[in-house]
């Protein structure tokens, strides 16, 4: 994956905020930047009050300068590219090969923020990012950076296309195993993307990803077979043989088929397992047998059947005779 964040496969995974939602980030941000300025210019205004003019001047102007131009600066480089505000919206600010921007990045951001937002009010960033095919202001162009959004809906993300037919079956030998997940999240984007690409940088990376695919499979690719076609085979076959080991693997809990009928258990929660057997009546509790009670002679007490099976069942009474 650290491949396709750089180089021309980063346009893969970057989807550039539009006006809108930029606006609204920025609207909070200024809402919570204002608020801290007032808060520190009254405190500071109570602070120095036995000091001149010139010093409270020189005192406004650097709260002015540190908190509407060094507190942007700051938590952008220290949340990279995150503040307030496009956190709410799910935005970042990112460089242009898509890595986290630095400090000289959200410096030059914020200091043409403060000429193209703070002094024109936000018109000259409106008419630049609408006149940018990427939605970027001129603090975004000068300092190489891209506000890009960072919450997509699931629903929008394309299916890996199928391999071609005749590639079925070609790659069912190939040792997969040492194959990194990040090779297969960037050969799947690519796959997803491919129709999107001009070709020939489409052609560059997919003979890329084809070639760090074969040697890490140790097999060469088939001949005459299109990098692009090869690398949906490989795909396609891995996910074959993830289907069947999902389908075919036992259960741990070493669940019977349906239908299986479960074997009954002892009386009494020993939990031996017995061999199947028809149901017998239910059977009266044994009387305790602590004291011998003599007691006239009764008939004999007739075979419990299937019952037997499970144990010897025991009155407590001596036989008759």
């Amino acid at each position: 994956m650290n491949e396709l964040v750089t180089g021309d496969a980063v346009v893969l995974g970057l989807r550039p905020a539009r006006l809108p939602s930029r606006a609204l980030a920025l609207a909070i941000d200024l809402v919570v930047v204002v608020t801290v300025f007032v808060l520190v210019s009254i405190g500071l205004g109570i602070a120095a009050v036995s000091l001149d003019e010139a010093a409270v001047a020189a005192i406004g102007v650097a709260a002015f300068l540190l908190v509407l131009v060094g507190g942007p600066v700051a938590v952008e480089t220290l949340s990279h590219g995150r503040s307030l505000g496009k956190l709410a919206c799910g935005l970042r600010v990112v460089r242009d090969d898509g890595g986290p921007i630095r400090f000289r990045h959200a410096l030059v951001r914020g200091a043409m923020g403060m000429v193209e937002i703070l002094m024109t009010f936000g018109v000259v960033a409106c008419v630049a990012s609408l006149a940018s095919a990427r939605g970027r202001r001129l603090g975004d162009v000068f300092a190489g950076t891209l506000v890009v959004r960072e919450r997509v809906p699931a629903g929008r993300s394309a299916a890996v296309p199928p391999p071609p037919p005749w590639l079925a079956g070609r790659f069912a030998q190939l040792d997969l195993s040492a194959v990194p997940d990040g090779l297969w999240l960037a050969i799947r984007q690519y796959l997803t993307r491919m129709h999107q690409l001009d070709p020939e940088v489409g052609r560059t990376i997919s003979e890329r990803l084809g070639g760090e695919l074969v040697a890490l499979t140790g097999a060469p690719a088939p001949h005459g077979v299109p990098a692009a076609a090869y690398l949906a085979g490989v795909v396609g076959e891995r996910q074959a043989r993830d289907a069947r080991r999902v389908f075919t693997a036992v259960p741990p809990g070493g669940f019977a088929p349906p239908g299986t009928p479960f074997p009954p258990v002892t009386p009494g929660g020993s939990g031996t397992v017995v061999a199947p057997a028809v149901a017998a009546a239910p059977v009266p509790a044994a009387a305790p047998a602590q004291v011998a009670v003599p007691v006239p002679a009764v008939a004999p007490v007739p075979a419990v059947g299937p019952a037997t099976a499970v144990g010897t069942y025991t009155t407590g009474f001596a036989p008759p005779g």
